[in-house]
């Protein structure tokens, strides 16, 4: 399969950079989800949930918005046999992961039900 005609070339065979990029894109997938599964929340827990949907979108939508840079950063780092790895990225996503599910676990343990 060629690439993408926008893309720049790069002497990864194992498509490195692409598998990435697709590792990010299910990631924001997954973040939708769970603003979805949240949603189902809202009636029985209140309007704290919304909060939880905001941060859910707003997490998806930062990693799709930045999905581009990061893989011209990698091809460009192939290319050039040097690259730093992206650990602001990877650790504002973890964090945003770990402040959702304990606000989740919040939200399920000590919210009241509505009626």
């Amino acid at each position: 399969m060629a690439a993408p005609q926008h893309l720049p070339g790069h002497g990864d065979a194992g498509l490195q950079p692409e598998r990435t990029d697709l590792a990010w894109g299910r990631t924001t997938l997954s973040m939708l989800v769970a603003a979805a599964i949240f949603l189902r929340w809202l009636p029985h827990h209140g309007w704290f949930v919304g909060a939880l949907v905001a941060a859910a979108i707003i997490t998806a939508t930062s990693i799709n918005l930045t999905r581009q840079r990061r893989l011209h950063r990698a091809i460009h780092g192939i290319n050039q046999e040097s690259m730093p790895p992206d650990v602001t990225s990877t650790a504002s996503v973890a964090a945003s992961v770990v402040i959702l599910a304990l606000l989740g676990i919040y939200t399920v343990l000590f919210l009241p039900l509505n009626p």
